[in-house]
């Protein structure tokens, strides 16, 4: 074989490869949950594929911190405006600031620092997701001051999505993700134990599953591997946030402890002795006991492909926290004669 044979061979045989590969990931659906993207798992199979419920855009608005009745300071699960939108609905005025923005913790000077930044308002709502609070708490415990001014904005960090996505060309992924996805999403399919794909997301089999979940492969759901990584709550933790709690004078603050994906779906005794010390602490509603309730009660209380609660399970939250908030605040200052 000539030289030049040989290069033409290498050549098309080249070519036909990355062709193929290109082929493959452009047939791939886009993935359009967090853990199906990172996961490199596919969306055919894990997406979820219940309509969203709409909320109405002036819900979904937040106020500057000064016209604020309920400051929230939360995460990722209050990105999207949508468990406060129930509250807005009522007739709270809400403004939401996330703990990254001031390096996952809540200094001593919390209250009077909310107080130069303007607020005058009834409430402080302060939300975690379980797996992050300890490292939160352990910040917490040793800050005395705050060091980042408080800035949030009007409308949501987060949008979700508002229908089922269609089919589209998957042109922004690397060349070889779909190849990946294949392989990732037939492995989880081949057997009813645990796999691991990218970014230590698992696709883990959850019982009566198909009763909770409303995507493809509903006997299976994806988890984020840190929920287990991180380890339970101890009860030192709850101990921890009412000493916060109390040396907070100037505001009533309610905490909400959003349980892992993982806790809910497969591990309900996860931290445990936290749950335990919560229950009886005051500082807020039992929301590992609500997911309990409500996996079983709402399709895709969280989303299948995400780590996160779905919008309908945000709305179910949403309607428990005004139940709270009233207690506290029973009617909106702006309605209180």
């Amino acid at each position: 074989m000539t030289p030049a044979k040989l290069w033409l061979r290498i050549f098309v045989a080249g070519f036909l490869v990355i062709s193929s590969l290109l082929v493959l990931t452009l047939a791939t659906p886009i993935p359009y949950g967090d853990l199906s993207r990172i996961g490199l798992m596919s969306d055919r199979e894990f997406g979820w594929t219940q309509e969203p419920p709409k909320v109405a855009p002036e819900y979904l608005h937040a106020v500057p911190l000064d016209q604020a009745d309920i400051v929230v300071i939360g995460d990722s699960f209050s990105m999207t405006h949508r468990w406060q939108s129930v509250l807005v609905k009522a007739g709270y005025k809400v403004t939401t600031a996330f703990w990254g923005q001031f390096d996952e913790r809540l200094c001593g000077d919390f209250d009077a620092w909310l107080a130069r930044a303007g607020f005058k308002g009834k409430l402080v709502i302060v939300e975690s997701v379980e797996r992050i609070l300890q490292e939160r708490m352990r910040y917490t415990r040793s800050c005395e001051t705050m060091k980042r001014p408080f800035a949030a904005r009007t409308e949501p960090f987060a949008v979700p999505l508002e229908h089922v996505p269609g089919f589209a060309l998957n042109w922004g992924a690397k060349l070889t993700s779909g190849l990946d996805t294949l392989k990732y999403t037939r492995a989880a399919k081949a057997t009813t134990a645990d796999t691991i794909s990218t970014d230590r997301t698992k696709a883990r089999t959850v019982v009566n599953g198909c009763d909770m979940f409303s995507h493809r492969l509903c006997n299976k759901a994806l988890f984020f591997g840190e929920d287990d990584e991180n380890g339970e709550l101890p009860a030192a933790d709850v101990a921890a946030m009412q000493a916060f709690t109390k040396s907070q004078t100037a505001f009533p603050m309610l905490w909400m402890v959003i349980p892992n994906k993982t806790t809910t779906y497969i591990d309900p005794s996860h931290s445990k002795a936290f749950v335990e010390a919560f229950k009886t602490s005051g500082l807020g509603p039992d929301l590992f006991a609500f997911a309990q309730e409500k996996k079983t009660q709402i399709r895709d209380f969280y989303f299948p492909n995400d780590t996160h609660l779905s919008m309908h399970g945000q709305l179910a939250l949403g309607e428990l926290m005004l139940g709270e908030v009233r207690k506290i605040v029973p009617q909106p200052p702006s309605r209180t004669p």
